[in-house]
């Protein structure tokens, strides 16, 4: 009789192989053909400058240099996403792995990703592709229809953004959720949420969910510990839930960074006060990654405790 270690490992190694023939019989394989698409959210300076609009850095970007999440670019003066069409990664899993429990619960989902993210997370999880550029990795071509085709051949209701940070290839999610809300398709977002207000709106307008990570509840977490800041995040909470966009919430909880008892009660005062108690609220553990391998996974009675506080 197989153990459940077993069991896991000979799931991963079908997983793979599953993905593996995905991409192989849909028609597209592994290429390093150009193709830019002119980025939305932007305003162009003096000097074949832009700056860029899309997320709260505002990066004011040269001539030929990319921004902080290194997937636009200027090009004498416009700027361009050097990721649409290039993704990463593409699979097929339970919707509940996102972990989205509350929207289309038992469902499968497509997992869409190309490479980088605008923060910078210490205990990243997928920061083999998050904290890599497009030369770094190997991606493939698929075009927002070929996105499409892949789900309906599979039979899947659900495409979701995820993995990476949605936010840095918007143009390539925004363009596969209109098409895949024309098909009767849903599609779903996993991300940070540090993005502006306006080009929130405008997504909320075409996607189904949205699942933002809250991933702590003070700045100086989110400066040291992600490279970013808190308030832009709970404002793009407030923003989905005003938009009325399927939201739920997950808070990773990191030992001895984010798992105060005070700040764990203060984020779900927020959160009921600010979005409502109707409003999921997920606790999931940490596991030692990227650059916080020193620190051990999450006691589950933490855990147990931040379900209490909730």
């Amino acid at each position: 009789m197989l153990n459940d270690k077993t069991n896991f490992g000979m799931k991963r190694i079908a997983l793979f192989l599953m993905i593996l023939l995905l991409i192989i019989f849909s028609g597209f394989a592994e290429k390093q053909t150009e193709q830019l698409k002119e980025a939305m959210f932007y305003k162009k300076l003096e000097g074949k400058k832009v700056v860029c609009q899309l997320c709260p850095r505002y990066c004011i970007i040269p001539n030929r240099k990319r921004g902080f999440c290194r997937n636009r670019e200027n090009r004498d003066g416009k700027l361009y996403t050097i990721v649409y069409g290039k993704p990463c990664s593409i699979g097929k899993e339970p919707i509940e792995k996102a972990p989205f429990y509350h929207f289309l619960p038992g469902s499968e989902r497509i997992t869409l990703a190309t490479v980088s993210c605008n923060q910078r997370c210490k205990y990243c999880q997928n920061w083999e592709i998050s904290q890599a550029s497009l030369e770094e990795r190997d991606h493939y071509d698929a075009t927002p229809q070929d996105i499409i085709a892949i789900a309906k051949k599979y039979k899947v209701n659900i495409i979701c953004f995820t993995y990476t940070e949605p936010i840095v290839f918007y143009e390539y999610m925004y363009d596969i959720a209109k098409l895949a809300k024309v098909e009767g398709i849903k599609t779903a977002v996993v991300t940070g949420g540090f993005i502006n207000p306006e080009p929130l709106k405008e997504l909320c307008k075409v996607v189904d969910a949205i699942k933002i990570d809250l991933k702590g509840f003070d700045e100086k977490f989110y400066e040291d510990v992600c490279g970013s800041q808190l308030q832009p995040v709970l404002e793009a909470c407030k923003t989905v839930k005003e938009a009325k966009t399927h939201l739920e919430i997950v808070n990773l909880v990191v030992p001895t960074l984010n798992d105060d008892t005070a700040k764990i009660r203060q984020m779900c005062t927020w959160i009921k006060e600010n979005l409502g108690d109707d409003v999921p609220l997920h606790f999931t553990r940490f596991g030692p990654a990227y650059k916080l391998t020193n620190l051990p996974p999450t006691p589950i009675t933490t855990l147990e405790n931040a379900i209490k506080i909730g």
